[in-house]
Order: structure tokens, then C-alpha cells, then sequence
């Protein structure tokens, strides 16, 4: 037996070995039994937490398991809504509730927090908001009260204060901490890996590396969730197959022009939407094809007729 082999008893069973990875990162796994010694499959999942990989058109799945996602954003930096609106569609998809955290509170003067508050509430009136400044200590009870003893993954930029934060949540230091660029305030990666941490509170808080890039793969009913305003008028438009461009009696037109629905609000439900509808597509790779060979011969007949024309 190698060296980087250690053998291990199991009982009845009979034994077996584990063997050591130095060239491994670890793994996030969370609860597990110790009851025994004995090699058991991975218990299913409940949720997954799941994104499209970035630069790529396939699935990367981030965590599992979880309760709660905190978005998390820095007040030294605009609030992107259209990024907790993503974020929030992962969340939806994952069946975890979403609590925006708003760090750095302390770098800001005290209008910068009430006045992000107010930009947020415009994803959703009833989203939970959660300002706080982890350096300074305040707001982290607040937060740890919203958590309890539930399962958290931590999502957010880098440079937003993820790993300040874990610190003050866990009440040590167990994450590095990097500098922001002062001229555009964005950070290094200092998390590079997933880890797993006991929160004060008795829950659990996996933090992920920051994410440049959140590229959905959720279904329609997750999109749906982040945006409950326009489903409710997609409902009340004259056509069932109403794509909301020049059809009559398009209700979900007439909130634009009237000023009740933000034209950037729907821009983003759209391409949330069409990312749900490819990330259906690809999980149907029957479907898939059909659709693939459905342009190629819509394709096709374009440049048969430009060429008729010459």
C-alpha cells in the first residue's frame, strides 16, 4: 500500500483505505454522519445553487443545500440591480430566500445608505435588506438574527467585503482579506476556493470566491419569482402569446408608456427570460438539436435569398 494510504476500519463490512490529495484543495461538505466508519454514496441533494459557467454555455453548480443567499454589495461601488436581479433568479431557482447585504457602511456618508436601500427596493418592495459595517461591528447582530441556525452561501463581487464579513460573522479570523483599487474599487480574489464555516448564531455559512459573472441557468418559474410584477400583467395582456412588442392590448407595453413599468426592468426580464429558455433547451437535448437545425435551415434560406437578389 502507498504511503499516502492509511488503512481504515469499517466493521462487518470489511476494510478499506483513504487516501490523502495534497495537490487537492478541500471540500465544502457540510453535515455529515459519523455514526460510523463505514463508506456510504452521497445523499441526494435538496437544492442546487447553480449558474451558467463562465465563458461557456454550460451549467457550474455552486452550492448545495442551502436556505439563504446573501447578496452581498458594497456601498463604495453602485448598486447594479440588474446583478441582485440574476443573483436573486439563482436564489429563486435554488428554493433559498434572498437577503441583500449592503457592506462598508462606514467608508460612505450617511445618505449613501438610505439612498441604495431605496435603489434596491426597486428589484422588490418585499426583498430583505440588511445594512451593516463589518469592520465597525455594527448591523452583524442584526444579520445573524435574520440567519439563525439556517444554511448560508455568500454571493457577491469581489471587493464588496465578503471576506470581512465572514470574519465578523464567525467571530475569528478564518478569511484573508485584500485591498480594493481606490480608482475603481474593485478587488483581487482572496477567497479562491469554497469554504465552509460555523456561524455564531449556530447556523452555517459556505463562502464562495467572487463572481464577475452571473450568467443564469434557471427555469421560467425562478424568473418569474424575481419579477412578480410584470407575471402579474404578462397575465392581464389580450393574447396568450403575447410577446409584448406590437401586439393590442398588451398590458405589459401599456405599464412602460405609462411610467408604472421601468423600461430597464423589462429589458432585464427579457434576457432573464431568454436565458431560462436556453437553459431549458439544453437540458432537452432532443429539443436541442431541433432547434439547432431549425435555424441553420432558417440561416440557410437568408443567404439563398440575399444571393437571389444580386
Amino acid at each position: 500500500m502507498p504511503a499516502s494510504w492509511w488503512p481504515w476500519p469499517t466493521g462487518p463490512s470489511g476494510p478499506c483505505s483513504v487516501r490523502r490529495w495534497r495537490s487537492r484543495p478541500r471540500w465544502a461538505t457540510g453535515w455529515c454522519s459519523t455514526a460510523t466508519a463505514r463508506p456510504r454514496p452521497p445523499s441526494p441533494r435538496d437544492s442546487l445553487l447553480r449558474r451558467r459557467a463562465a465563458g461557456g454555455e454550460g451549467e457550474q453548480a455552486l452550492v448545495a443545500n442551502v436556505d439563504v443567499v446573501l447578496i452581498v454589495c458594497g456601498l463604495d461601488r453602485p448598486v447594479r440591480l440588474g446583478r441582485i436581479q440574476r443573483t436573486m433568479t439563482l436564489a429563486n431557482d435554488a428554493g433559498a430566500e434572498s437577503i441583500v447585504v449592503l457592506t462598508k457602511a462606514d467608508k460612505v456618508g450617511p445618505e449613501v445608505p438610505a439612498l441604495a436601500e431605496v435603489t434596491v427596493a426597486e428589484v422588490d418592495e418585499a426583498l430583505d435588506v440588511v445594512t451593516l459595517s463589518a469592520r465597525g461591528g455594527w448591523g452583524i447582530d442584526d444579520l445573524l438574527a435574520r440567519v439563525g441556525t439556517r444554511t448560508v452561501a455568500l454571493i457577491g463581487e469581489s471587493g464588496a467585503g465578503k471576506s470581512t464579513l465572514v470574519n465578523a460573522l464567525v467571530a475569528g479570523e478564518v478569511a484573508a482579506e485584500g485591498d480594493v483599487r481606490a480608482g475603481d474599487s474593485k478587488g483581487r480574489h482572496t477567497t479562491t476556493s469554497r469554504e465552509l464555516h460555523l456561524l455564531a448564531s449556530g447556523g452555517v455559512l459556505v463562502d464562495t470566491p467572487g463572481i464577475r459573472e452571473v450568467g443564469t441557468f434557471a427555469d421560467a418559474q425562478a424568473v418569474a419569482e424575481t419579477f412578480p410584477d410584470i407575471e402579474e400583467l404578462v397575465e392581464q395582456c389580450r393574447f396568450n402569446d403575447c410577446a409584448h412588442e406590437t401586439e393590442p392590448g398588451c398590458a405589459v407595453r401599456a405599464a412602460v408608456e405609462d411610467g408604472t413599468l421601468d423600461a430597464k426592468r423589462l429589458a432585464n426580464w427579457r434576457a432573464l427570460e431568454a436565458e431560462a429558455a436556453s437553459a431549458a433547451l439544453r437540458s432537452d437535448p432532443l429539443a436541442y438539436r431541433r432547434a439547432n437545425r431549425q435555424f441553420g435551415k432558417i440561416g440557410k434560406e437568408a443567404v439563398e435569398q440575399k444571393h437571389k437578389r444580386r
